[in-house]
């Protein structure tokens, strides 16, 4: 983006979403009930954004007929693209990168988030996702008596030691969304965007998971191994936290909050297809837990209701970006719609990789995928010009 800003001469605006970072409508209460957080949806949020355009057009300088294009990455980028449907009196064109704007009711099938996550271990080495998918009931073995809860808290050096079989189920999570992560950030070079890391991170994950046929213990001594690259790359932790999965905070109560009411986003795994536990997808499950933690029910078809689901067609000038490494296209748009809402599928990317910074390591399809997003962004600002 910085570059790209440059190359167009423009300016680079970051509007923070309400109820995130400092922007907190009511201040230390905005989280205390859900009164308070009425006002945390998507649709309050791109209303947000329209006022704030048309502010910045009346105040700065020069900006009052400048074309504007709305862009962001992963839940950022589903709000660039329902901004341009929205608003498309305020925004020429939109570029959604990483954006499962389809990962809603069942415009797709539940388990396939999960089948690419395996998929980019698979193909990282040999015994790799069969290691991980043999780990479960390794793990399930060992939390059976307590010596074996003792071993398994020892062994990943956890900050606080597994007492029951509760525990040994948020382990169990806790492991799952570490493997999850590294793909979301199986970047082609050293980065920091949840973990300091190395270069492809899921190969070097690898090289300690080579042997699926070990014995529980060897097995799960060599997943310790394994995650922690993740959370101790740098070598600076001296016990393992689980309640932390990405050191930065990604502003999770206001997220969890959006995954209780319009953000439902069903997701499964069956064992075979994937390397996880077999888990149903559990809408009751979840309308319960978030009526007991902030007193409301989630709407599953809102989403669908509020912004069209795969019926789209109407719209222009938007570009959909994704990573063939990252989990999140499963629920993103991978194939043009109409000549104006198009699709870059980036074989060699996890999460939106196209907007991060130009790096010499940036394999040929992230190049290639970033001059075609600047292509059609040249040709908005061209055909909103020659409009006014």
């Amino acid at each position: 983006m910085w570059d790209v800003a440059e190359e167009l001469n423009a300016m680079l605006v970051f509007a923070e979403h309400r109820y995130y970072g400092e922007s907190l409508p009511f201040g230390n209460e905005s989280f205390s009930d859900s009164k308070h957080l009425n006002y945390l949806t998507s649709e309050q949020a791109l209303a947000d954004f329209a006022v704030l355009i048309e502010y910045l057009k009346t105040t700065i300088a020069g900006a009052h007929y400048s074309p504007v294009i709305a862009i962001g990455g992963s839940y950022g980028g589903m709000l660039a693209a329902w901004f341009r449907m929205k608003y498309p009196h305020v925004v020429v064109g939109a570029l959604a990168a990483s954006a499962p704007i389809w990962q809603f009711g069942d415009l797709v099938p539940c388990g396939t988030y999960f089948s690419i996550v395996t998929n980019d271990f698979k193909k990282s080495g040999t015994g790799c996702s069969e290691s991980i998918r043999n780990s479960w009931n390794a793990i399930n073995h060992l939390s059976s008596t307590d010596a074996g809860l003792q071993w398994l808290s020892s062994t990943f050096h956890l900050c606080s030691p597994l007492k029951n079989l509760q525990d040994a189920a948020i382990l169990k999570n806790w492991l799952s969304e570490t493997w999850v992560n590294l793909a979301m950030v199986n970047y082609p070079y050293k980065a920091d965007f949840l973990q300091p890391l190395p270069a492809w991170p899921i190969q070097e994950v690898c090289k300690f998971l080579k042997d699926p046929s070990l014995s529980d213990k060897l097995l799960l001594q060599n997943v310790f191994q394994a995650v922690n690259l993740y959370y101790n790359y740098s070598g600076e932790a001296s016990c393992l936290d689980m309640s932390e999965t990405a050191t930065k905070n990604l502003g999770q109560l206001g997220w969890y909050y959006q995954a209780c009411t319009e953000m439902v986003m069903p997701m499964c795994t069956d064992g075979v297809n994937d390397m996880f536990e077999p888990q149903k997808w559990d809408f009751d499950a979840l309308s319960e837990e978030c009526y007991r933690l902030w007193g409301v029910r989630p709407r599953p078809s809102w989403i669908l209701s509020m912004y069209g689901g795969k019926n789209i067609s109407s719209h222009s000038n938007i570009v959909f970006s994704n990573g063939g490494l990252d989990p999140w296209s499963a629920g993103g748009v991978t194939q043009n719609i109409t000549d104006s809402l198009v699709a870059i599928v980036i074989p060699d990317g996890a999460h939106h990789l196209d907007l991060r910074s130009r790096n010499p390591l940036d394999p040929k399809s992230v190049q290639q995928a970033r001059a075609l997003e600047i292509h059609y962004m040249k040709q908005w600002i061209e055909k909103a010009r020659h409009n006014h």
